[in-house]
């Protein structure tokens, strides 16, 4: 079936441009194995205040030299083009950051605190026009999106209630004339950058602590997702958050590099959070080491699911198809290697591939009965075929799917007789592929799943209450999810070990990451 994507929106003129596009029909074909869904006609129709183009700085809509196309990855056609900032526009931010930095951290703590939770409210109010949002940038189904923009606000509800438990130390001092205190004050002026797979929450996690803690901030979302990021940007404007206290430059590939530069090495920047690839986190690293800034960097994962025989198998089932297939599969913390015990592994796999078959439909993720929508781009979905055909060169069987479809979307794929060998058991998917592992040892279900220079989330099912304690514990990853196949929340910390990165967001110490502790002796005191 042929379906048209039309894009909608009224006060257009006021968004920097005359007119949208009225995109061409396109059909993708129905493959064997999974159905296809799709309606004829999908519509991203908001409110006109939402949908910005421009760059947002200092509290005003700026424009660049140029701009650059945003796709929607369903159907590769244009949703709309974005002012493409460069280094001057990225250092233009900085400065509003850093001279705004000095009237917001004068804020009370529960003024900031009040400015979060109508910001909250807002996001609140506007769900569905986020969500429609997020679906048509990055392909994510309308279900996910409305669940990440829950997911979004819930940071900005969070970090509203922690501005106001930054707490100090008094410190017993071993002299008689003196009192020692510890004061927490802001680092500054934060550089975020951020993701596609969760263009609104991954910006919360990190504003929502930053701002909290009296720190401003310049925001450079992914090429594939600035609208999102600009929807945020007027909605905190209508929140009354002052201007040059939250600041956005999206920009083009092409730019990302010089801009990101500016934004790791400008030493009005005291501070840069990251989320993304390992090796990409390495290159900012390396920037930001010049002028020795602080940073949290949130990077690649492995993520291992291991099924030992004592587990509930139809729960184990059940985690993995929310673990795997949520956002087809491009999550950071998504499980990449499945490891199941012999006794019942063949027993899984047949449970498992019935649930793909009842639960799994690919299509444009607006369609209400769509579970899995494309991947970001071509080669996303090309980097999935590379590691089935890998796999199935090696001597995997393809039990379901296995096929790359019209544009970047990809069958969900279960992969059977899968070895350590295989790339797909060797580097992460970041797509709708589920391998397979067969073990027989507790020991030798840990070795597999800790062979890895990554270590951010890790799963595993067991009834045996020795047993979990063991691997939970012995599981060299920084999240843990037993019997269970979803874990983030913005109460609980995120961030991994290894090469997955450096701090934690979200939770009380989410916050710590914006905050320098001064050590104040006073002395001189009277006994």
């Amino acid at each position: 079936m042929c379906y048209i994507v039309s894009i909608l929106s009224d006060g257009a003129q006021e968004l920097g441009f005359s007119h949208f596009c009225l995109l061409r029909s396109r059909c993708l074909p129905r493959q064997v194995g999974l159905p296809l869904v799709m309606h004829r006609q999908y519509s991203l129709d908001i409110s006109a205040q939402l949908l910005r183009t421009q760059g947002y700085v200092n509290g005003q809509w700026i424009n660049a030299p140029s701009t650059f196309p945003v796709l929607d990855p369903a159907t590769g056609e244009q949703i709309a083009k974005v002012a493409d900032c460069g280094p001057a526009e990225a250092k233009l931010a900085v400065d509003a950051a850093y001279k705004a930095f000095y009237f917001w951290k004068q804020h009370t703590a529960k003024e900031r605190s009040v400015l979060l939770r109508k910001w909250y409210d807002l996001l609140t109010l506007n769900k569905e026009d986020l969500a429609k949002l997020i679906t048509f940038e990055c392909g994510k189904p309308m279900k996910e999106s409305l669940g990440e923009i829950a997911y979004a606000a819930g940071f900005l509800e969070w970090f509203s209630e922690e501005a106001r438990r930054v707490y100090g130390d008094v410190v017993p001092s071993a002299a008689k004339d003196r009192k020692i205190l510890l004061l927490k004050q802001p680092v500054g002026v934060a550089s975020i950058i951020t993701p596609w797979n969760f263009p609104s929450a991954m910006i919360t996690r990190k504003a929502g602590a930053a701002l909290a803690a009296g720190c401003t901030v310049v925001v450079k979302p992914a090429e594939d997702t600035p609208l999102s990021a600009l929807a945020l940007a007027e909605l905190a404007s209508q929140a009354g958050i002052p201007a040059g206290v939250f600041n956005v430059v999206p920009c083009s590939r092409e730019k990302t590099p010089s801009v990101g530069t500016v934004l790791c090495t400008d030493p009005l920047v005291g501070k840069v959070s990251f989320t993304g690839s390992t090796a990409t986190g390495k290159i900012l690293l390396k920037h930001a080491a010049d002028t020795v800034k602080r940073v949290s960097m949130e990077l690649g994962g492995h993520a291992p699911f291991i099924v030992f025989d004592s587990a509930d198998v139809d729960k184990a089932v059940a985690g993995a198809m929310n673990s795997k297939f949520r956002n087809s599969g491009q999550t950071c913390v998504c499980s990449n290697r499945f490891l199941v015990q012999s006794r019942i592994h063949d027993r899984f796999i047949e449970k498992l591939g019935k649930a793909m078959d009842a639960e799994l439909r690919l299509g444009h993720g607006s369609d209400p009965n769509t579970t899995q929508g494309p991947l970001i781009n071509v080669r996303a979905s090309e980097k999935v075929e590379h590691q089935v055909m890998d796999a199935v060169s090696r001597g995997a069987k393809v039990l379901r799917g296995g096929k790359r479809l019209d544009g970047s979307f990809h069958q969900p794929t279960l992969l059977a007789d899968v070895t350590t060998d295989m790339l797909c058991t060797r580097e992460e998917t970041f797509g709708p592929l589920l391998p397979v592992i067969r073990f027989s040892t507790e020991a030798e279900a840990l070795a597999i799943a800790n062979a890895s220079h990554v270590g951010l989330a890790g799963y595993f099912f067991s009834q045996d209450v020795s047993q979990i304690w063991r691997v939970a514990e012995n599981l060299e990853v920084g999240m843990v999810g037993v019997n269970e196949g979803l874990l983030s929340t913005p109460e609980a910390s995120f961030g991994g070990v290894k090469q997955s990165g450096l701090g934690r967001e979200g939770s009380k110490y989410g916050i710590e990451e914006y905050l320098d502790v001064k050590y104040m002796c006073f002395g001189g005191l009277t006994p």
